[in-house]
């Protein structure tokens, strides 16, 4: 009986160390739904998102500010009680959260990052992100791109093939701290990039949203 037991618990710390690990979160829409996967490479991104979803922080807040060909951003808690032509962009969490920088994440499309304001340390908001939709380039303007937004550092060359292929946003690299993707669900930016925006970059129609995290128990 002790055996089983002991089993049993092992088997129990194993499903709960894999869960922590491989986090997927649900981002619904009106426009579809995205599967993200949280890397674990960025922690505290990764944990500081899944306590907010599951509080349902992010229930009923909106897609604030869409720029296509670029990205849409969410998680300003001032959008919960938005009014048609409101300007957003300016509501926090108290809270932000350091730079979790890696050379092997980059913004290519469906890139989930950290938004954050002007600050020397480029530490993110506790609550705000984007999604990164981004555009296709040749190698010509990623060469422009090295030398004037990334300070003259190289891009990979398979992250380089990614920008050429996929599309994405590469003067946001080691800038902007990058802690998930979009696994499922790539055509939902289309649709939410596509709409008509006011001066402000927020979307005519309000684009609310919820995010769950995806319960999995894994044993292997």
């Amino acid at each position: 009986m002790k055996k089983i037991l002991l089993l049993g618990t092992l088997l129990l710390t194993i499903a709960v160390v894999a869960a922590a690990k491989n986090r997927k979160i649900k981002v619904i829409t009106p426009y579809g739904v995205m599967v993200i996967r949280l890397y674990d490479q960025t922690p505290l991104h990764r944990d500081n998102f899944v306590k907010l979803s599951r509080r349902h922080f992010f229930d009923s807040t909106l897609f604030h500010r869409v720029i296509k060909q670029f990205m849409i951003q969410g998680g300003d808690p001032d959008s919960r009680r938005a009014k048609p032509g409101d300007t957003l962009g300016n509501g926090e969490v108290g809270y932000t959260i350091p730079a979790e920088f890696r050379l092997d994440l980059y913004h290519r499309k469906g890139a989930l990052g950290a938004a954050r304001d002007d600050n020397p340390t480029k530490a993110s908001s506790g609550c705000q992100f984007y999604i990164v939709q981004g555009k296709v380039f040749t190698d010509e303007q990623l060469d422009v791109v090295e030398q004037t937004r990334l300070g003259g550092r190289k891009i990979p060359v398979d992250q380089r093939e990614v920008y050429k292929t996929v599309g994405g946003s590469p003067h946001l690299d080691q800038r902007y701290t990058v802690f998930g993707q979009v696994i499922k669900g790539l055509e939902v930016i289309d649709k939410i990039a596509a709409m008509k925006t006011d001066s402000h970059d927020r979307p005519l129609q309000d684009v609310p949203m919820k995010i769950r995290v995806v319960r999995k128990w894994l044993f292997f």
